[in-house]
């Protein structure tokens, strides 16, 4: 077996269950999930219908699908970057579709490090645990930068020395981030755009929450803005990570994508050809219809503006309140162990929520996520209007 796998931690949904396992919820009360990003608006009617066509899926079902990706989608894909970002990709080798962005998103770990045991992945803290395993898995060290509440849940890179820089080979950037909801300021990005070319190390960008933000005018950038803004308009060293699940509430049909600098892109290509993970065909072209279309992305996004509007008038009679600016997360600071504050409220409440330390590490300080839980707000408004009134209503109790 990989000896690396005895290293990996424990999933943080599989802790979670392990800490409630011997808690009995008030039986009272039905249970209102709020742990798992997992989106539960309405699904775009059109992609449903064109599932649902009989004729298109015995097309669609009788070919192989091309690991590439047909060029309808990543032209598809190329229109939808230049509308959204003001940016121009080349289709053909500027694009690849895969299987929702956390399968991209471990396995470009496995196509860009070297194997140096003294190779060095950056990520984010509190993160996305795939990040960390695949770090692990390509045997190199993660290096943890922790998103702190003292600079607005932003990271600080100014400490990482220039031997340290000389060792990294992949660094992973999440905006809006998970669990925090901030966005990373571009001039941020450039400046590791910048590191990048000098030391030459792989950024990979996850940017699913990108379609879920709060204020018009200042919707989240993309690493490739940063790119451009920084004169790398050949992308290169820099890759970004979209997906339809958070963007168009189609999770399980894990369809997104990879794109940026065609090089790297070449050679990652090469590794998914022989990887096997092609997206099927009538998932494809389903997702052409949905990067085709604005108007259902506008209409989940102001949604999600309603429903953190009434969610935190109620939550600030009781918390201290983090807006976030993308995402459909809060990340609060509940002020006391995070563990024990998730525990109670399942037996009081009947909420289910995860804490904040089991999406982080420790720093050699402290670990970032303790006294924090990830609030999910993607059930339907009624629901998330009565969980957010039953969290007040424990914190007030306690």
């Amino acid at each position: 077996m990989n000896p690396q796998l005895d290293v990996l931690h424990q999933y943080p949904f599989e802790r979670l269950n392990t800490l409630l396992a011997d808690v009995a919820p008030n039986p009272d009360k039905d249970l209102i999930p709020l742990s798992l990003g997992e989106p539960k608006h309405a699904p775009p009617e059109f992609v449903l219908e064109f599932l649902s066509d009989q004729n298109e899926m015995a097309k669609h079902l009788a070919t192989y699908p091309a690991t590439k990706g047909v060029i309808e989608l990543r032209e598809a894909i190329a229109r939808w970057l230049g509308r959204r970002f003001h940016v121009e990709i080349d289709a053909e080798t500027e694009v690849l579709p895969v299987n929702g962005t956390r399968e991209a998103l471990f396995s470009i770990a496995q196509a860009v490090l070297s194997g140096n045991p003294e190779a060095i992945v950056l990520m984010p803290n509190p993160f996305y645990q795939i990040y960390e395993g695949a770090a692990l898995l390509g045997n190199a060290k993660p290096i943890y930068i922790s998103n702190n509440p003292e600079i607005g849940y932003q990271q600080d890179f100014s400490e990482i020395s220039a031997d340290t820089w000389a060792r990294v080979e992949l660094v992973y950037i999440c905006s809006p981030g998970n669990p925090t909801g901030q966005v990373m300021p571009q001039t941020q990005m450039a400046e590791l755009v910048r590191l990048s070319l000098e030391h030459n190390f792989v950024i990979a960008s996850d940017e699913c929450y990108s379609e879920i933000y709060f204020d018009d005018e200042h919707a989240p950038a993309s690493l490739l803005n940063a790119c451009v803004a920084q004169g790398n308009a050949s992308f290169k060293n820099c890759i970004i990570f979209h997906s339809l699940s958070k963007r168009s509430n189609l999770p399980g049909l894990r369809s997104g994508f990879v794109a940026g600098d065609a090089e790297l892109l070449s050679k990652y290509l090469l590794y998914r050809t022989y990887h096997g993970c092609a997206m099927s065909a009538h998932h494809q072209f389903a997702s052409c219809l949905a990067w085709n279309d604005e108007t259902h992305v506008e209409a989940n996004r102001a949604l999600y503006r309603s429903k953190f509007e009434i969610v935190e008038s109620i939550l600030e009679e009781a918390f201290t309140i983090t807006s976030p600016q993308g995402g459909f997360y809060h990340w609060l600071d509940v002020q006391e162990d995070d563990t024990v504050f998730a525990k109670e409220l399942m037996r009081e409440q009947h909420i289910k929520v995860i804490p904040g330390q089991y999406l982080a590490r420790h720093d050699g300080a402290s670990n970032p996520g303790e006294r924090h839980i990830r609030v999910a707000w993607v059930s339907e408004l009624a629901r998330c209007q009565e969980a957010a009134e039953r969290l007040v209503e424990f914190r007030q109790s306690r």
